[in-house]
Formats: structure tokens, C-alpha cells, sequence
């Protein structure tokens, strides 16, 4: 007789002990994520001030640094932590942001591709996002210093240095040069 293990829930995962590890919940399933190396820390960085320094002046919404926790399907839940993210202002709850994950996902995902992820985990985490209701991802590859835009599935451009990445349908008249990203 095959047995099979509990699956946790977002609410658990919040109760998990800080032991130095990041996680995130696919499925029900607790998955450990590896530490992410030093450029990509800097581009992810990078790409969440950008963000901010534009959406705060003109109150937009809300910029989400990375290991922040959004509970994008349940039953069983998974709960995915995005680089950077950007949420508009009417999604927002109203009386301010919960010390809970938010359960929506977010406008614009940022995700920034390490030496450790596969194209299949890079592929799957864009479709979560998008089959979530996610409007724009950026993937950003700091080994090739491009970006990969995806606006659904069918709408994906692929972007050089000197191109300019922007923010339509997300952020309109948000527009920056993809090497600002890795400077």
C-alpha cells in the first residue's frame, strides 16, 4: 500500500522556523530554494529600486522585494516568491498589506535567472505566473545581459542590451535600457 506525505499549506509554511533557508510552496510540496550568487542579488536589486523609483512618486501601487511570499493557486497551495514584484494600487487590500502572503498574483513579476536554474524550472515558474493572472514577467539573464518579456505565453519578445525594456500593459511610460539592469 503506497502512502503519501502530508501536503503543507501557505498558512504553514508561514510557521515554518527560520533556519537560514529560503522556501517556497509548489503544490503543497516544500521546496528549498538555493541561495542565489552575487549578480544575481545586484540585478535583482537592481530591477526592484528601478521599479520603485518609478511606481512610489506617482503611487501606483506596491513594489515587492524578493522573498516575498504570493499564494497564487490553492488546494493544494503554491506559494511563489518572485525577485521583485509590482502589485497596482485597487489590488491592494484595503486597510493595508497583511503579515500574511498575499493571495493574488502580482501585476509584473520580476524573475532573475541563476547558473542553478533549468530552462524547464524558468519555464514553469512564467506559466504558473501567468496561468495566475500575472500580466507581465520580465526573465532576466545576467549571464547573456538580456531580458526575456513575456506578456502571456503567445506574447514574448526577447530583449538585448541596447534595447529598452517598458512596462506596457503594467506600467505605461515606464521605460529603461536593459544594460541599466547589470550597471
Amino acid at each position: 500500500m503506497a502512502t503519501s506525505a502530508k501536503l503543507m499549506t501557505a498558512d504553514e509554511l508561514l510557521e515554518v522556523r527560520d533556519d537560514g533557508s529560503r522556501y517556497e510552496l509548489i503544490e503543497g510540496e516544500l521546496v528549498e530554494l538555493v541561495p542565489p550568487g552575487a549578480a544575481h542579488g545586484f540585478v535583482a536589486s537592481n530591477a526592484g529600486a528601478t521599479l520603485r523609483e518609478f511606481v512610489r512618486p506617482r503611487r501606483l501601487g506596491a513594489v515587492f522585494a524578493a522573498e516575498t511570499g504570493f499564494v497564487i493557486s490553492t488546494d493544494p497551495d503554491t506559494v511563489r516568491a518572485p525577485d521583485a514584484a509590482f502589485v497596482a494600487s485597487d489590488r491592494l487590500p484595503e486597510g493595508g498589506l497583511p503579515l500574511t502572503y498575499l493571495r493574488m498574483a502580482p501585476d509584473l513579476v520580476v524573475e532573475v535567472v541563476s547558473p542553478s536554474d533549468t530552462a524547464s524550472d524558468v519555464h514553469c515558474k512564467v506559466c504558473a505566473w501567468l496561468n495566475a493572472g500575472c500580466r507581465l514577467v520580465w526573465v532576466i539573464y545576467p549571464e547573456t545581459r538580456s531580458v526575456t518579456v513575456y506578456r502571456s505565453i503567445e506574447d514574448v519578445r526577447i530583449l538585448a542590451s541596447d534595447d529598452a525594456l517598458d512596462g506596457t500593459p503594467v506600467l505605461d511610460g515606464f521605460s529603461i535600457r536593459v544594460s541599466e539592469l547589470f550597471d
